[in-house]
């Protein structure tokens, strides 16, 4: 729910004013957000997802449930647990955005010359797997039916400028970006001011890599998926053959601390890991908390060995 601006917020984002020492002196110690990347890589067992992708399409009919629509979901609802992964820093002072929203590139059609369109899409706290599958596949939809996208619109618009006068206007809308007064035509399907910008690489056959964050908008995270492949996983009877997939996560490590990147970490593979927790939206408090002398965390169900989906 959006709230009431005061003096000192934006358009896109509350301005943060019980910040500690540390996290409200760093922007002006490194004041690029790309000069501020910590990497995160993990890898995610994809046995009990294939599984409740198998149930869910039982029914689905012409628009199947993919695996790119549980993470999508599962990082809507990480971060609605996890606020502080929806700051952002900008004009060398953070803030907290009211919307959770996500960005990606699709494709038009798979071909070398496919064009691209950028998708923008906002997300409430009762966000479950089921809204998010009914939104993507709408915009995709509407993209891949020759439908625009406000963003690409607006570079077409500026690209046909003659170079000196391309860069007097990308240094004016810099000196506005650092105020937070960009005219929100020009922006509001922009990627780089998501929440989370998404790259889904296993859709073309390649696994997840580092991508860097961009100094331009206030996107804060960036989240690469990887190809589906078979790796050795470490269970209690010992190690297995499973099919995983591997996710590269990069943040911009101003907004919060290690520990707090860990938890928020740790909640989002729970998720993925337990998929049918993403049915219920994330205000249902359906995640445990970390006990201070666990080691894991979250009461949900153990994940089931490989046989029981045979």
């Amino acid at each position: 729910m959006r709230k009431n601006r005061r003096w000192g917020d934006r358009r896109d984002g509350r301005l943060v004013r019980d910040l500690d020492i540390m996290h409200a002196f760093s922007p002006h110690l490194m004041p690029n957000r790309a000069d501020c990347e910590t990497f995160i890589r993990e890898q995610i067992d994809l046995t009990n997802l294939l599984a409740y992708l198998k149930q869910k399409n039982e029914g689905a009919g012409e628009y199947p449930y993919t695996i790119f629509h549980v993470i999508c979901a599962a990082v809507v609802q990480t971060l609605f647990l996890r606020p502080r992964l929806n700051r952002f820093i900008a004009g060398r002072r953070t803030y907290q955005r009211d919307t959770v929203s996500l960005a990606f590139v699709a494709k038009r059609r798979f071909a070398d010359d496919g064009a691209e369109a950028l998708l923008f899409l906002d997300f409430g706290e009762e966000t479950t797997v089921d809204t998010v599958r009914s939104r993507i596949w709408e915009e995709v939809s509407r993209v891949r039916s020759g439908g625009a996208d406000n963003s690409t619109d607006a570079m077409g618009l500026f690209v046909r400028l003659p170079r000196p006068l391309l860069m007097l206007a990308m240094r004016m809308l810099r000196i506005l970006d650092f105020f937070g007064k960009v005219p929100y035509s020009l922006i509001r399907e922009d990627p780089n001011y998501a929440s989370v910008f998404l790259s889904n690489l296993g859709s073309i056959g390649l696994d997840s890599i580092y991508h860097h964050l961009n100094n331009w908008g206030t996107n804060s995270v960036f989240v690469v998926i990887g190809k589906r492949h078979f790796a050795p996983v470490c269970t209690a009877g010992g190690f297995e053959t499973r099919e995983v997939l591997n996710i590269g996560i990069t943040l911009d490590e101003r907004i919060a601390d290690g520990y707090y990147f860990s938890e928020s970490v740790r909640i989002l593979k729970q998720f993925l890991q337990n998929p049918e927790l993403l049915e219920s939206p994330a205000s249902a408090g359906r995640l445990g908390k970390r006990e201070p002398a666990a080691e894991t965390g979250a009461v949900l169900p153990e994940t089931q060995p490989a046989e029981a989906f045979k």
